[in-house]
């Protein structure tokens, strides 16, 4: 499942992380790759130590907290750091798939990734190329978002970047161990809240919505690990 969280954030809130973003000091994103991953991946990244990052990672993680898309398709249990990173032109990050198992900064704590969320934080006419590309039983979908566009896809899947031609391609990538592990599970569960909140807004029969919420909650409860 892939899904598109539109402004997510508010030009206010993208211009506060760009301030973040341009007082960090940018290091080798190697740093934090696997074994295969380290020898596609050609990016910088802010350590997440770093002052500046964990400025800019408070703005991102709070708008997500309270983005209602955004936890209907992820049903966070709980959310690794944004990691910020940068393409200039010639950086690329070839064909890969995220680690299954990430230890979180700063903690004794180890996260299992289910589903992965890329924040384009550069204007898609300031750089060529540099399109996320996934790959899902449908085929690859080339994705490049306007700055302040999420998109949230399964952490199982093959992906990569494409070579930045011109410009700069800025973003932040964080994962989430969902509530619920299995991505099919998850899938059904997104499709029905978003059936009830279309049909609330068509002004359903309350009884109706009644027994889908029933549904909705009790097929959470049977599948959702805590």
């Amino acid at each position: 499942m892939i899904v598109r969280v539109e402004r997510l954030l508010n030009a206010a809130q993208l211009e506060a992380t760009r301030r973040c973003m341009a007082r960090g000091a940018w290091g080798d994103g190697r740093a934090t790759a696997g074994h295969q991953s380290a020898q596609v991946k050609s990016n910088l990244q802010l350590a997440h130590t770093d002052p500046a990052a964990r400025e800019a990672a408070e703005i991102v993680i709070r708008t997500l907290e309270s983005n209602a898309l955004f936890v209907s398709a992820t049903l966070p249990h709980h959310l690794y750091p944004p990691l910020f990173n940068r393409y200039d032109a010639g950086m690329t990050f070839g064909v890969h798939v995220d680690n299954a198992v990430r230890p979180l900064p700063g903690s004794h704590h180890r996260l299992r990734s289910d589903v992965s969320a890329t924040l384009f934080l550069s204007a898609p006419e300031d750089y060529d190329g540099g399109e996320l590309v996934i790959e899902d039983t449908y085929g690859a979908h080339a994705i490049k978002l306007a700055a302040g566009d999420l998109v949230v896809y399964a952490s199982s899947s093959l992906h990569h970047v494409e070579p930045v031609t011109r410009g700069t391609r800025c973003a932040a990538i964080l994962w989430v161990q969902s509530m619920v592990r299995d991505d099919s599970a998850r899938n059904i569960l997104f499709e029905l809240d978003m059936a009830i909140r279309d049909l609330t807004q068509q002004g359903a029969q309350s009884e109706s919505l009644l027994r889908l919420t029933s549904c909705y909650h009790n097929l959470l409860r049977r599948w959702a690990e805590m």
